[in-house]
């Protein structure tokens, strides 16, 4: 992977993702969409899968929408004072090209049998009735990297609903994907579905990036 930039915008950059060693962007015109297969090795994601293990508990959504089985996964704010967790860190902040103040803590998510997080979009509705209680701060979410860490037995696709495509997990396998058109203006086509697992576990850990510094 190339990873000699300093990371120093808010924005990652389309052309320097597509830089990256054998990164696919999806052809589509709605959303700039990059997949790279291999970007954690097994061993990382096992240790990964430990500690989301250790320390999950039930995710939440903001704008609850009155349907309690939305999001059914669980959820584990990863420890950034863990040096492992802070090189993986290091190593996303580096292939989107944006500087680490910007981006979220690392999240991880596990998913049993039945459980899915339904189609949604990671950026916050400007309209929203939660929208100034987590984005008047550090703003909206710009860029979303997610990485599978494992492959269930079966389910547990990623179906980016208004383009069609639906994204397997694979251990190790990352999408990066632009929640936004332009800066203020979210992308509707960002919608995707975590979809049911159907047999096993899926584990998957997601970095966000937001327009202005993180907390």
């Amino acid at each position: 992977m190339t990873d000699q930039i300093t990371p120093t915008a808010a924005d990652g950059d389309p052309a320097w993702i597509g830089s990256h060693p054998r990164v696919q962007r999806v052809p589509t015109r709605e959303i700039t969409l990059f997949i790279l297969r291999d970007f954690l090795s097994a061993p990382d994601c096992t240790a990964l899968i430990e500690r989301i293990d250790a320390q999950r508990r039930p995710s939440t959504i903001a704008d609850a929408n009155g349907d309690g089985y939305f999001r059914t996964s669980e959820t584990c704010d990863l420890d950034h004072a863990d040096p492992f967790v802070a090189g993986i860190n290091a190593r996303l902040d580096a292939f989107a090209g944006i500087a680490t103040h910007y981006g979220e803590p690392i999240q991880g998510q596990r998913y049993d049998v039945g459980q899915e997080f339904k189609a949604h979009t990671d950026y916050f509705d400007p309209k929203g009735a939660d929208y100034a209680t987590y984005c008047s701060v550090a703003g909206n979410r710009t860029w979303t990297l997610m990485v599978y860490l494992n492959e269930p037995a079966a389910g547990g696709a990623t179906r980016f609903t208004k383009i069609g495509k639906t994204v397997q997990p694979q251990t190790g396998k990352l999408l990066a994907w632009n929640n936004r058109l332009a800066p203020g203006q979210p992308n509707p086509a960002s919608i995707h579905h975590g979809m049911k697992v159907r047999s096993g576990v899926k584990h998957v850990i997601t970095k966000w990036y937001r327009e202005k510094p993180w907390g």
